[in-house]
């Protein structure tokens, strides 16, 4: 970036913090109307930035400070407290019917000038970013426990990531993190002559895939929240705002690099993007389920969403989603033992862990964290039947809830994975009343059940 900008320096994440809050507090704040729930989303949203801090903190003066786990400790205590505000706030939405316009304190084109402004430099620190060490893996006890495994079964093990990196498609692991708070100079290589260069050469091939894949992913998410508010909202504002406070929150600019983290949210942005395609919607939410696993949590909800129309339009586009991804599995596996295990961890087919847990399991008792999940897929079955008429609404703040719950039980540092419900439930705080948005009248019919009709209609 200096290269760009004469003399740039980065922001620290504690000072960008700062920063962030103020300035969305100047911009979003209703000085007019103090006591409103758009100012206690506000206030919520700004909570995160502490836990997150605290966490990252840890991880960076992990065998440095001596008190990096009691550090690490209360920043996860800080999540999971600010997670189950969260929770209450979007399990209460679907009550609130009224829902008055508040504009943010600028104009539209101001909003689009300054959210360009940030997704230029948070996108220039991906492309001039490096790969540190502790970006390698979500944490730093995930590293150790993969260099154990690694030494047990040898160099080759490929099913470890189930272990330190939860379930999910494995091949979304393999990709490193880029850290978007340093930037160095990057020069051009020789052609690779000997072993170790040709590693050093696929390992910057990593880095490019990793580049694009989050670049992609933030992009998609921002486009998507806008037209989100264009489409469904009719309130282009609405969706400025929601791809503004996006961009502008502390844990965007230090995970922006993470695809693990963007492409989850981009896909499930995009799913309500595309609700009135029912076919598109299921094969978005198929392919969130199979990258990251968590979204199968969904289906009763998305499910039920389309009962009345579409249901078998979506069904068909998620098992398709998750069908493409098996085949590719098994193109790429290489062995029967491996792709099995792979198969495995896409569908997070094993008994809740109890050891080398991360994220605050790793603190607490883990026989916790069995009750807890029972509760969230209780929780999950229970969307079947309530709310008993789901609007977009209703989609938008129970599929942010969901993936929020997901957090309390999630092994491998529940908390930290913000994007999984952060463009949801900032679409859940901007949207107007949508109680006219159901399945029935927003879904159009499939050819099939129009060539029905007709045949089932009086010949005149």
């Amino acid at each position: 970036m200096s290269d760009i900008l004469f003399h740039y320096e980065r922001v620290s994440p504690t000072s960008w913090a700062y920063f962030s809050s103020f300035l969305m507090l100047a911009l979003f704040f209703k000085f007019n109307r103090v006591f409103s729930i758009r100012n206690v989303d506000l206030f919520l949203l700004i909570a995160l930035a502490p836990g997150l801090l605290l966490v990252q903190y840890s991880y960076d003066a992990d065998g440095i400070s001596e008190n990096a786990l009691e550090i690490q400790q209360l920043g996860f205590q800080w999540l999971f407290a600010v997670g189950i505000l969260f929770l209450i706030r979007l399990l209460i939405d679907p009550a609130m019917t009224r829902r008055p316009l508040l504009d943010p304190n600028i104009n539209a084109s101001g909003l689009t000038f300054l959210a360009s402004s940030i997704l230029f430099f948070l996108m220039a620190n991906v492309v001039t970013g490096r790969v540190a060490p502790n970006d390698m893996t979500h944490a730093l006890p995930a590293a150790e426990l993969k260099a154990k495994t690694q030494q047990a079964e040898g160099d080759d093990s490929s099913a470890d990531t189930f272990d330190t990196e939860g379930p999910g498609y494995w091949l979304i692991y393999l990709l490193p993190r880029v850290s978007t708070q340093t930037v160095i100079v990057q020069s051009e290589d020789a052609p690779p002559e000997t072993t170790a260069e040709k590693e050093q050469r696929q390992l910057r091939i990593g880095e490019i895939t990793t580049r694009v894949v989050a670049i992609s992913s933030h992009v998609l998410i921002v486009v998507g929240l806008v037209l989100i508010g264009l489409w469904h909202f009719d309130n282009l504002v609405a969706g400025i705002a929601c791809a503004t406070i996006y961009l502008m929150l502390p844990y965007t600019a230090r995970w922006c690099g993470t695809p693990v983290h963007a492409v989850p949210a981009a896909l499930l942005v995009w799913s309500i993007v595309m609700y009135r395609r029912p076919m598109v919607a299921g094969l978005l939410i198929g392919l969130a389920s199979g990258t990251n696993y968590y979204p199968f949590f969904l289906l009763s909800l998305w499910c039920s969403f389309y009962w009345e129309r579409g249901i078998k339009r979506f069904l068909g586009g998620f098992f398709i989603a998750i069908g493409v991804l098996i085949i590719t599995m098994a193109f790429t596996a290489g062995s029967p033992d491996l792709f099995l295990a792979q198969l495995m961890q896409m569908f997070g087919i094993r008994w809740p862990r109890l050891a080398h847990l991360q994220g605050i399991w790793r603190f607490w008792d883990p026989a916790y964290r069995i009750p807890i999940l029972i509760a969230f897929i209780a929780l999950s079955i229970s969307f079947a039947a309530w709310p008993g008429r789901k609007n977009l609404g209703v989609l938008i703040s129970c599929t942010a809830a969901l993936m929020v719950g997901v957090q309390f039980w999630h092994a491998h540092g529940g908390g930290m994975y913000v994007a999984w419900y952060l463009p949801l439930l900032l679409l859940t705080i901007y949207r107007p009343n949508l109680d006219d948005r159901i399945a029935a009248t927003m879904v159009s019919e499939s050819w099939w059940e129009q060539r029905r009709r007709a045949r089932l209609a009086p010949s005149r």
